[in-house]
């Protein structure tokens, strides 16, 4: 069966953000972020939380692509259009984590970040 485009770019958009994440170019992610992103956070805070985040998982090892999804259905999940992209990842200081990033559909067409989470 032939993959989802619109999966297999927002499988792009997410790796080209991560490689920014994982090179600890704060700054560049935030401005390659979603401007809902931008507007929920200054780019100070988000920079300090992506170091400090990045700081206790230590480098990235290995990552792979769990799913590629829509996101579960709630209440707060605002209009538009989003997807959520699952790694099961390996960095330097966790061997087992989960990166979670969500992204959205904007106006232009093109996939961007809306959310990251690491656990």
């Amino acid at each position: 069966l032939a993959q989802d485009p619109q999966q297999s770019a927002a499988r792009a958009a997410t790796l080209a953000w991560l490689e920014l994440a994982d090179a600890g170019d704060g700054a560049a992610t935030y401005n390659a972020a979603s401007k809902r992103f931008r507007e929920a956070i200054a780019m100070e805070q988000w920079t300090a939380a992506l170091r400090s985040a990045r700081e206790r998982f230590g480098p990235l090892k290995r990552r792979t692509v769990m799913v590629v999804r829509p996101p579960e259905p709630g209440k707060d999940t605002p209009p538009g259009e989003f997807l959520v992209v699952v790694f099961r990842t390996e960095f330097g200081l966790r061997d087992m984590a989960t990166e979670t990033v969500t992204l959205e559909r904007e106006a232009d067409g093109k996939w961007r970040v809306v959310g990251y989470l690491m656990r």
